[in-house]
C-alpha cells in the first residue's frame, strides 16, 4: 500500500498533494475524477464531523476509486 499523504501546510496543499498520488496510483482514471473524489471524500468527512485529515480523505478517495475501477465494464471483443 502507498504511502499516505500528510502535511500540515493547508488544506489545498494537502487536497492536491493527495490527488497526486492518487492520480499516480489510478493511471486509467481521469485526473479530474481523482480530483472530484478527493473533494468529495473530504466534504463527506467534514459533513459527518470527521476530521478531514488528509489520511482520512486519501483512505476513503481510495476506496471510491478502487470500486469504480472494479466496476468498469470488461472491453467488448470485435465480432
Amino acid at each position: 500500500m502507498p504511502a499516505l499523504a500528510t502535511g500540515l501546510d493547508g488544506p489545498r496543499a494537502s487536497r492536491d498533494r493527495v490527488s497526486a498520488g492518487l492520480a499516480a496510483e489510478f493511471p486509467t482514471v481521469p485526473p479530474g475524477t481523482v480530483d472530484r473524489r478527493v473533494a468529495d471524500a473530504r466534504a463527506r468527512a467534514e459533513h459527518l464531523g470527521i476530521e478531514a485529515t488528509p489520511e482520512v480523505v486519501e483512505r476513503v478517495a481510495r476506496e471510491h476509486l478502487l470500486a469504480l475501477v472494479n466496476s468498469a465494464p470488461p472491453p467488448r471483443s470485435p465480432r
